[in-house]
């Protein structure tokens, strides 16, 4: 498979993760059983993915001048990442905070975007070359809605796909969607969109449905361990998850579904096929720690979906 460029919008954080068998009340201190600290944010995230998948990668975001910005750029350099990073001073490099439950793997966040919470319509235009050069461009919503936007209008303005994962959920104007060709909630953002409560997946084809009234071009719904659907005027797809080993850790699985759904579309997969890929890379990435230290390489996927694992991976129907 030959390499093909992806252009990813986002946010980097630190990510601070607390393992406990449960949340604290508020105003209760309890004892966790490990704390681990390591890069995160949903677009750095999702370039790591779409890297160590095969692709070409550009990451555009804001950084402050600090140590956490350091472990950033030490990210992105050792995973061979193009970093398009204005670094600030006197704004804190953005951080998370990831509890962790012991028992499930299951996770809770909070996201204090920092420098990156301060991006614009013109970080985009600068990077206005790469975009235009890209076979992919992706975006989400933990840096502002405007230079999301701008990012899905340079891309259209390109003939460039456009992949707009909306997380965190948040209220949003209809005519961002026509900008889509493909839209990625998971059950909790896009029964925030539609107002529809995701149960399965015939409750997610009626809230893809809804987003495809509003323009898009197909939404993709992840399902957690039920995988994900692919919902467009032409086809439904429900593409089961991969169960690759005990679950650890879920907080990366999302960003590695669309990490490497990316990777696959640009290297010319249709996108059924896409989404099996996406699938299998965020079936392996929950029985490793962290966000983007689980992300697997590109031959671990393949060996997945090659069937080489069957015997402790592979497709499980929900």
């Amino acid at each position: 498979m030959s390499q093909a460029r992806v252009v990813i919008l986002g946010i980097y954080v630190t990510d601070l993760a607390f393992r406990a068998d449960r949340m604290p009340l508020i105003g209760e201190t309890i004892a966790g059983s490990a704390f681990a600290m390591g890069p995160g944010g949903k677009g750095s995230n999702q370039a790591v993915a779409a890297a160590r998948a095969g692709a070409d990668v550009v990451f555009c975001t804001r950084l402050g001048n600090d140590a956490f910005g350091e472990i950033a750029q030490k990210t992105w350099a050792a995973e061979g990442i193009t970093a398009r990073a204005t670094v600030l001073d006197g704004v804190a490099t953005g951080a998370a905070h990831i509890f962790v439950d012991d028992r499930t793997g299951m996770n809770a966040i909070i996201v204090a975007p920092g420098a990156a919470g301060t991006m614009s319509a013109a970080d985009v235009d600068a990077i206005e070359a790469d975009i235009a050069a890209a076979q992919v461009f992706v975006t989400q919503l933990e840096q502002p809605v405007a230079a999301a936007r701008r990012g899905l209008e340079v891309a259209r303005r390109h003939g460039v796909t456009t992949v707009f994962n909306p997380a965190p959920a948040m209220p949003l104007p209809d005519d961002i969607f026509p900008l889509c060709d493909y839209v990625t909630p998971n059950e909790t953002e896009a029964a925030a969109l539609t107002g529809i409560e995701i149960r399965n997946a015939d409750d997610a084809r009626r809230a893809a449905g809804i987003l495809l009234e509003k323009g898009a071009g197909a939404v993709i719904v992840t399902l957690g361990e039920g995988g994900a659907l692919l919902h467009s005027r032409s086809q439904s797809m429900h593409v089961p998850a991969f169960q690759c080993g005990p679950v650890v850790e879920t907080a990366g699985a999302g960003d590695g579904f669309t990490g490497g759904f990316a990777a696959a579309l640009a290297r010319g997969a249709d996108p059924v096929a896409a989404m099996r890929f996406g699938c299998a890379l965020a079936g392996i990435s929950v029985t490793r720690p962290g966000t983007a230290p689980s992300m697997p390489s590109l031959s671990e996927v393949n060996e997945v979906l090659d069937g080489a694992l069957t015997s402790r991976c592979g497709p499980v129907e929900k």
